[in-house]
């Protein structure tokens, strides 16, 4: 449900970027300096990325397939376009400002059920429990091995003691014999 918005978006935007390109001209020129090669009057063509990534990812979430980065990739596709197309506080009507808060609203909405679509393992741990489940099993290894390793120091030092003890034994008797 929540990719639908970003397919049937991506797939108007790709098809239609032109009325968008009076929208995002504040926004594109910033949004061309991250992109390597990018002129900051490739409007058009920034908005057909955005499209094109609002509608390849919004298929992805949809199908289920890498949902974690469709969804990293929806947000960062949806921050530029929020910016742009909704600036409901530099309206001065109040019927379009109140229109725009509410898509702008609704745009805040969207990131945060992306941004926790992000995050969902689908009941797997996570990277932060997997490595700190790493982290221990190898601290117990190592403490351990420790132990084991004190051990046969130990064991070896009792062992050279009587072969010690034994040698000299040997020695005594072989002088008075």
């Amino acid at each position: 449900m929540l990719a639908s918005m970003f397919v049937a978006g991506g797939l108007d935007t790709l098809l239609n970027p032109g009325p968008k390109v009076p929208v995002a001209g504040d926004v594109a020129p910033k949004v061309a300096e991250q992109i390597p090669g990018m002129s900051e009057q490739d409007t058009e063509a920034l908005i057909r990325i955005n499209g094109g990534v609002q509608l390849g990812g919004g298929a992805l979430l949809a199908l289920g397939r890498f949902p974690r980065l469709s969804s990293l990739a929806l947000a960062a596709t949806l921050l530029p376009t929020t910016a742009a197309a909704h600036r409901f506080w530099e309206l001065d009507d109040p019927d379009q400002r109140s229109q725009q808060k509410v898509q702008f609203l609704k745009n805040v909405s969207m990131l945060g059920g992306l941004l926790i679509a992000s995050l969902d393992t689908e009941g797997r741990p996570g990277l932060s429990w997997r490595t700190r489940h790493a982290a221990e099993h190898a601290g117990a290894s190592v403490r351990r091995t420790r132990r084991e390793a004190g051990e046969s120091v130990r064991r070896t030092r009792r062992e050279a003691r009587l072969a010690a003890k034994s040698a000299k034994v040997a020695a005594k008797a072989k002088l008075a014999g």
